[in-house]
């Protein structure tokens, strides 16, 4: 399956160190199967007058081998997932997790759902995106060095 990455350099050679902490997912080198939702992604960077590269990959995987979680749809599983995340709290140890993007506002979604200012159900409604949109989360290197492989990257 090709999967794509937007940033700001070329990444021919992903790794989890460069990852930031308390990202949706966790820790690790996030991926989308939407061309148009890398680009948009991408489009983000060159707003703020920098360099956009949109990386391309193909991912292949036995599914037998690796630890694998996947959210079909925003429910109580993802938000919970996706709250021990944020807050630094995850203890799971899945080499991919692949599941829907909160929006923008996820933080401070998260931050009224800790307070107890929503409940599960609101907090879920106020994270769910409109547009379609999937993100791959490969949090171990040995996943990224054995199933991912770089096709191009290509400057916006």
């Amino acid at each position: 399956m090709r999967l794509y990455h937007s940033s700001t350099v070329s990444v021919v050679k992903p790794d989890i160190v460069h990852s930031r902490d308390y990202l949706d997912f966790g820790k690790g080198f996030y991926l989308t199967s939407i061309h148009e939702q890398a680009v948009r992604y991408a489009q983000r960077f060159i707003r703020r007058q920098r360099e956009a590269w949109l990386n391309a990959y193909e991912f292949e995987f036995d599914p037998s081998k690796w630890g694998i979680v996947e959210f079909d749809s925003y429910d109580k599983d993802w938000l919970s997932f996706v709250a021990n995340c944020r807050a630094g709290k995850d203890i799971s140890d899945f080499d991919l997790v692949i599941g829907g993007i909160a929006n923008d506002k996820v933080i401070q979604t998260l931050d009224r759902y800790f307070e107890g200012e929503l409940s599960e159900n609101e907090a879920l409604g106020l994270l769910k995106y409109e547009r379609p949109n999937i993100q791959y989360c490969i949090r171990s290197q040995k996943m990224l060095d054995d199933c991912l492989k770089h096709i191009e990257s290509i400057q916006l």
